[in-house]
């Protein structure tokens, strides 16, 4: 398994060392550990199969601790997206993914799943956000009041996952005491294997204040953290990113909210520059990558010319990272174009923004974005395309309708990351 002898050229006395070789490295558990420390975790999940030697190595959670922490900054290999029920003909509170791999195959192989049934959940398991090879989701429900959900961590290459305590429980098991406004995960295994989950609730004390609580997986327990805060009416609390220490959010007034998790403090970010007055923004696309922060605000009627913000790691300033032109792709894609539409609608053309990728070489960072029917990444630098994955109808087939959508789309990262 570790070493191959050449038949052609080898004597029999080196095809016998190296046999020997082979046979003292996958006996050794210390030789053995250092090895796999370095092999990726795709290779990792296969070479459990060896024996029950590499299978209890492998399985273990020290194992898993140390490979994540000397791995901690595994690259994107694929999509989750999403399909929304009425898309799916399915039950209301039962999601499907599909998988786009963003490698030169289209077919994902051994994608970890098709839907969220890791928990005996009654109301249905969703996403709430991916990061750094977690996701944090919880059930699915439609009832307004202060229901409790359930809040899970999954790690969808190992199928471990862990049932949190309702956000503000110490650990007693009690209900949530108010109405949660949004949870958000932070995870660096660069820096810890330890995350963390952000919850913003309403204070107790007043409806129009904001408490939050943090859970840590080192304790096993939620906290209340410093005192309770305003914010902009808007802000949009559900869909959090982490990027830099921080938890970031945006609202469609131009407003923002961070909260740094390890200094437990409150901050904001600059406004883009030229942004347009509040009712005209149009966020498409809020995310981190490669430990980059990147926005993209789209106005007016050329929709398909858009830029790509940065912000900087001292917050100091949004600056354009790059400029987009689709127009080459609306030719290919002549589906984009809703000519039932005024050529003035800003919906004139059917695309929506999956995700950024950055990479250390800028000749193959992309965006992943979705026209009808399809699913393409667009290169920066060359401004070139190519389409991902041909999509099957959806139970709603409207010419120019579109699947999915910004918030539809999670990244996967393999990962062996304990939870």
């Amino acid at each position: 398994m570790l070493s191959i002898a050449n038949t052609d050229t080898d004597s029999p006395d080196q095809m016998s060392f190296s046999s020997s070789a082979a046979t003292t490295i996958s006996g050794n558990a210390d030789i053995l550990t250092e090895i796999l420390f370095r092999t990726p975790v795709k290779s990792l999940l296969r070479f459990k199969c060896v024996s029950k030697l590499w299978l209890s190595l492998i399985s273990s959670p020290h194992f898993s601790l140390l490979h994540t922490l000397r791995n901690p900054n595994s690259k994107p290999s694929a999509l989750f997206l999403r399909k929304t029920p009425s898309l799916t003909g399915t039950a209301e509170s039962e999601f499907v993914f599909d998988f786009v791999s963003l490698n030169s195959n289209n077919i994902l192989s051994g994608a970890p799943f098709r839907a969220l049934n890791f928990a005996d959940d009654p109301s249905g398991i969703k996403i709430l956000q991916s990061c750094n090879g977690l996701l944090l989701c919880s059930s699915f429900r439609r009832i307004i009041g202060k229901t409790t959900r359930n809040y899970y961590l999954y790690n969808p290459t190992t199928k471990q996952y862990s049932t949190l305590p309702p956000p503000g429980d110490g650990g007693g098991g009690g209900r949530e005491s108010s109405n949660v406004f949004g949870v958000s995960l932070a995870f660096d295994p660069s820096k810890s294997p330890h995350y963390k989950v952000i919850c913003i609730r309403s204070a107790v004390t007043s409806i129009y204040y904001y408490r939050i609580d943090i859970y840590s997986s080192e304790t096993r327990s939620w906290r209340q953290s410093g005192n309770p805060f305003t914010t902009s009416f808007d802000m949009v609390l559900t869909d959090g990113v982490f990027w830099n220490g921080s938890i970031h959010w945006i609202s469609p007034s131009g407003a923002s909210l961070r909260f740094d998790v390890d200094l437990e403090c409150l901050g904001t970010m600059p406004v883009i520059p030229g942004s347009r007055v509040w009712g005209e923004r149009r966020y498409r696309y809020f995310g981190e990558s490669n430990g980059h922060l990147h926005l993209i605000e789209i106005y007016g009627t050329r929709t398909t010319q858009f830029e790509v913000f940065e912000m900087e790691r001292d917050y100091s300033k949004w600056f354009v990272k790059y400029r987009v032109d689709l127009d080459d792709i609306v030719t290919a894609f002549p589906q984009m174009v809703r000519s039932y539409l005024d050529t003035r609608d800003m919906n004139y053309y059917a695309f929506s923004i999956l995700s950024l990728f950055r990479e250390e070489n800028e000749g193959q960072s992309v965006l992943v974005f979705h026209v009808p029917g399809k699913i393409v990444s667009y290169n920066f630098k060359d401004n070139t395309f190519k389409e991902l994955r041909d999509l099957a109808p959806g139970k709603i087939n409207k010419k120019g309708s579109l699947q999915f959508g910004c918030f539809d789309a999670n990244i996967y990262i393999e990962s062996l990351a304990c939870v």
